[in-house]
């Protein structure tokens, strides 16, 4: 990278050396990356394990947490409390059995309430992982707002279904299921750029971040931070050449701090 140009950003008091990161899901623990394997573990095994290997390299750690009922976010997060990793995302997709299978992320009142409960346990600062499957994304934001939460991310993927014709049933035994990728990537756009001019807290964008373009696009629509998700699964190196392809947009443009560039587009 150019010593001339500053890609450090700052989301909730932890410093990253650039604004891309991996969305949870899709890149194991990265010990497992390697093998192109994700072994899909537990917090306690995630504890032992993978936090010692990731503390090697000179990252940030960012563990997400989901549950299907509040004591299991609540007991996650407790038991991260005094782990050396840096935040907490927490994902509120998960149907919360209590209420029917509701999603926690669906309904604000649930939002502002699980947030501020996990705020109220956490050490770590926390992120809350907000859902597209809503009517009013921005109402979400203001919630997880109104319940302290340190930063936001968005968005986790949206609900679709698909049907094998010939044999006339769903492809999937839930029968629907989350749909990723680049398809997803102009939503994902419109609600980043929604959410940033509606809250005050620090953004992380993602939802088909394939290239260095389109993260550039979801800064300029006011993320702090990118996500690259499903293009980890086809390629490997996605994350480099995001960083570099937005270090090549800054020279090219004369931007010499990445934060000229969060939320520009207005």
């Amino acid at each position: 990278m150019s010593n001339d140009l500053n890609m450090k950003v700052n989301i909730a008091g932890v410093e990253f050396k650039n604004p891309v990161t991996v969305a949870s899901g899709t890149f194991g623990s990265g010990e497992e990356y390697g093998e192109f394997v994700d072994l899909n573990t537990g917090v306690d095994v995630f504890a032992k394990r993978d936090i010692p290997f990731l503390r090697k390299f000179d990252t940030k750690i960012i563990v997400n947490v989901c549950g299907h009922t509040e004591e299991e976010y609540l007991d996650c997060v407790k038991r991260l409390a005094d782990e050396d990793v840096d935040m907490l995302e927490i994902n509120i997709s998960c149907p919360n059995v209590k209420e029917g299978g509701i999603a926690f992320g669906t309904d604000p009142k649930a939002v502002e309430e699980i947030t501020r409960k996990v705020k109220e346990v956490a050490k770590q600062p926390v992120i809350m992982k907000l859902s597209p499957n809503v009517t009013d994304i921005v109402e979400m934001a203001k919630a997880a707002e109104r319940g302290g939460a340190d930063a936001l991310s968005l968005i986790n993927t949206i609900t679709g279904m698909k049907i094998d014709i010939e044999k006339q049933d769903f492809v999937l035994a839930n029968k629907t299921g989350g749909l990723s990728g680049p398809a997803i990537h102009p939503v994902a756009v419109r609600m980043v750029y929604q959410v940033a001019n509606a809250v005050d807290l620090p953004i992380i964008g993602m939802g088909g971040i394939q290239t260095a373009e389109d993260a550039i696009e979801m800064i300029l629509a006011g993320a702090t931070m990118v996500s690259v998700g499903t293009a980890n699964f086809y390629n490997p190196n996605a994350t480099m050449e995001v960083v570099k392809g937005i270090e090549d947009y800054m020279i090219k443009h004369n931007v010499s701090d990445i934060k000229d560039l969060v939320g520009k587009v207005k």
